[in-house]
């Protein structure tokens, strides 16, 4: 029995997008910053001042820091997290660009002692000069992952 090129493309097509379904499900944690437990940080806080902190819905409480201030693009930043009231098993930072596709930008954070977890990254420059970012702090426990958006601008 021969195929024609038609059935051919056709069943590598098929193949491609079974493919595509199952690396996509395996890998969607790893694109975009999903949650069990999402968090609001405390109303009128500026990064861009000060750390700000969220109170958790089940009584924990989160601190987010970005050193140094003002927040600027293109150099190494200092993100740090405090973490009270959970167990924290993995603290990671997600950071998005609020109206513009800015790449992927995550970094994992390392603890540094009791509740403590910090780490570096950098922001890449906006061609429109300014940008609202969302950093996302995530952390995993042995139960669930939370969730915490926190929005600054950067170049305004």
């Amino acid at each position: 029995m021969k195929l024609s090129n038609s059935h051919l493309i056709s069943a590598a097509m098929i193949v491609a997008l079974i493919a595509t379904a199952i690396i996509g499900h395996h890998f969607s944690p790893l694109l975009l910053p999903k949650a069990d437990v999402a968090g609001m940080p405390q109303p009128g806080c500026d990064l861009q001042q000060r750390a700000c902190s969220a109170t958790l819905p089940n009584g924990g409480r989160i601190e987010f820091s970005i050193t140094p201030r003002p927040i600027p693009f293109l150099q190494a930043l200092r993100t740090e997290v405090t973490v009270s009231g959970i167990e924290a098993s993995k603290v990671v930072v997600d950071f998005a660009g609020e109206t513009m596709n800015m790449g992927y930008n995550r970094s994992e954070l390392t603890a540094s002692g009791s509740g403590h977890y910090s780490g570096e990254t950098s922001l890449p420059v906006c061609v429109s000069g300014g940008m609202t970012w969302v950093a996302t702090v995530i952390i995993e426990t042995d139960r669930q992952r939370i969730a915490v958006p926190y929005r600054f601008d950067v170049g305004h």
